[in-house]
């Protein structure tokens, strides 16, 4: 991918956005703003709602009161540090969560980590051992339903039972936080591994954007990066295999729910995946939301369960691609190298583009609440 590429927003765009109603957040120069997409024209939100949050809890997403930056096409978004108008990741106070083992393909690679101890080189003998004895019956129950419970049994009498296969196939999802409000990156951006991982992959995701009450009001797509060898020593390690730096992305936009856009269409999207390298390997992968086993507004409300979330929150719904073509050596799988570019793309929501960096390497967070209400009262936007 050419610089020139990397920087071509609107090939980035979901196939009929001009139709759409979009939401994201950009560096207008001054520092990070709402923005609004609608009928091909980009609005800036911040005097309306100085932050998407405020703009989805306030309902102030009618652009007639924010400012009119002309037609998206000519405003020359970028994800370039140096230029003069920068797309961020759409969402910024919001908490950032998401569901693991949302597809029977992935409680499979959660389970061979698992049973390796994140060592990829013993996963190919696991894999097919455990698909001949599991892979069809998982893909056919519904999670917490009676033939769930009865597969249950019936594998933890085999000696086969996994603490994924009980968040695969019982009640309870596994919801989990992937990193602090603010934390995500955007459209463009370098994405982190850390520097000490060795197996690892992206995450091709659907992520719904809720607001303080749990009610899901758009959606956008997502790279959970994932440590295999971290999460695979020890669940406990979740969270060094999940939050890093750089180590989700959004974008490019948040596509808000309206009568053209709906949850029945998340429901049955697609998402393509492929990957890159600087050493010329390339991999491509699809996962169909059609095969989630779980539905949308259910994982949203497990994600509710009893919390509170005043400022909403994101929620990657998880993915069923879980990548096993060998990259270098013969049953090891895939893992990332540096310079790798990840392309998530699905039509209705356009294409997550990014590049493989380490968490160590990527650019620093600087930017908490702190520093984000420091700039937004000195550009006068705190004053109501």
């Amino acid at each position: 991918m050419t610089e020139s590429d990397w920087n071509r927003l609107e090939a980035s765009l979901p196939v009929d956005w001009r139709d759409a109603t979009l939401i994201g957040r950009a560096d207008l120069g001054d520092g990070p703003s709402p923005i609004m997409v609608v009928g091909g024209t980009a609005y800036d939100m911040s005097g309306v709602a100085p932050t998407v949050s405020m703009l989805i809890e306030g309902g102030k997403t009618d652009t007639a009161a924010g400012k009119s930056l002309g037609p998206l096409e000519d405003l020359g978004l970028s994800a370039s540090p140096d230029a003069p108008y920068r797309l961020l990741s759409p969402i910024d106070l919001q908490c950032v969560k998401a569901a693991g083992v949302t597809f029977a393909i992935s409680a499979i690679e959660r389970v061979i980590e698992e049973r390796a101890r994140g060592d990829s080189s013993a996963a190919l003998a696991i894999r097919e051992k455990l698909e001949s004895v599991i892979g069809g019956s998982i893909r056919s129950v519904v999670p917490g339903s009676e033939e769930a419970m009865a597969l249950k049994a019936s594998l933890i009498e085999d000696g086969m039972w996994s603490q994924y296969l009980e968040v695969a196939i019982g009640p309870d999802a596994e919801i989990f936080s992937k990193g602090a409000a603010l934390s995500t990156v955007g459209w463009g951006a370098e994405i982190g591994v850390r520097s000490d991982s060795d197996w690892n992959n992206p995450e091709p995701e659907v992520a719904l954007l809720a607001d303080a009450h749990g009610n899901p009001v758009g959606a956008t797509l997502g790279n959970d990066v994932n440590l295999r060898d971290f999460e695979g020593r020890s669940a406990l390690l979740l969270s060094k295999a999940k939050d890093n730096n750089a180590s989700a992305s959004l974008g490019p936009f948040v596509r808000l729910f309206d009568s053209g856009f709906t949850m029945d269409d998340v429901r049955t999207c697609e998402v393509t995946l492929k990957i890159e390298g600087e050493d010329g390997y390339v991999l491509d992968g699809v996962s169909s939301m059609s095969e989630i086993s779980r539905d949308p507004t259910d994982l949203m409300r497990q994600a509710m369960s009893e919390h509170h979330y005043p400022d909403g929150f994101i929620l990657f719904l998880g993915t069923l691609f879980a990548p096993v073509q060998d990259r270098d050596t013969p049953g090891r799988g895939f893992t990332h190298k540096i310079g790798d570019v990840v392309t998530i793309r699905s039509p209705r929501l356009g294409a997550l583009v990014n590049r493989v960096t380490t968490s160590k390497d990527a650019p620093p967070w600087t930017m908490g609440i702190g520093a984000l209400m420091t700039n937004l009262s000195r550009r006068g936007l705190l004053a109501d």
